[in-house]
Order: structure tokens, then sequence, then C-alpha cells
């Protein structure tokens, strides 16, 4: 399974946002510090402030920041609402499915199964695991 960039720069932000929870940060520092298209950024900010993840503070000294403690958000939670569908093959998706093989497959079944197994896993961590390595927070606050 891939995740969609979408979902990589999401978790790029909420980690910056995380490291830097003290203080408001522009969309602007984000894109700078990752050179990453700011307006790429604004769309994905956006979507993880409709998600519940971050807020926005409005005006000339506004910025984004995590709408909730780091520790309370799930790296499982972001990625199911940063990626559009997990279908990982046709017969997931069950208006489009054509595949002359479904009912007596088991490759569905076991992708399935896969599927859970990976979003159980990432549910085990939250954003401050992501964001609390010394090594990340130099990382991060040094570039």
């Amino acid at each position: 399974m891939r995740l969609t960039v979408y979902s990589d720069y999401a978790l790029r932000i909420l980690m910056y946002l995380a490291i830097n929870s003290d203080r408001l940060c522009t969309i602007q520092e984000v894109a700078d510090h990752y050179r990453i298209s700011k307006n790429h950024l604004m769309k994905v900010t956006y979507g993880l402030g409709l998600a519940g993840f971050v807020e926005t503070v409005r005006g000339r000294s506004g910025g984004v920041r995590l709408a909730q403690k780091s520790d309370e958000i799930g790296i499982g939670d972001v990625i199911r609402s940063t990626e559009e569908d997990f279908k990982l093959v046709e017969c997931f998706d069950l208006q489009k499915n054509e595949c002359v093989i479904t009912g007596r497959c088991k490759l569905a079944r076991i992708l399935d199964e896969a599927l859970d197994a990976y979003l159980q896993m990432l549910d085990r961590y939250t954003l401050a695991d992501l964001a609390s390595e010394r090594g990340l927070k130099k990382l991060l606050i040094a570039s």
C-alpha cells in the first residue's frame, strides 16, 4: 500500500505543529521548511481543519495549531481521514467491480485482512510518538 502525497503532507504538517506546539505557525513557514508549495499545504491544512486535527487563527498575527494534544491524535485516524479510499483491488469497489472471479477469489479477503492489520498498527501510535524523538525535534527546529 502506498500513501498519497496528501497524506504525507498532512503528517508532515501535524509533526511540525506538534513540535512547535508552543506557538502559532504559518502555512508559509511550514511550506518553506519542507520546500513544499504553499498552495498544496493550504489545501491539506484546510482538510485537517475539517477533520478536527488543526485549528486556524485568522488575521495579521494568525496561523495554525493543533486542535488537540498531540497524544490525542491517532496516526490511524489521520490516515483514514486523508486517504480517499482503501480500494486495493477492483472488487473492493462494489459499484465498479467487473471482476469475473468475485465470490470465488480469496484475494479480496486476504487483502482486507492485511488492510485491517495495517490500520490497527497505525492505531497504536499517536502524533506525540512521531514528534517525540529528539533527533526529529532537532531536525525540524534546526532547519
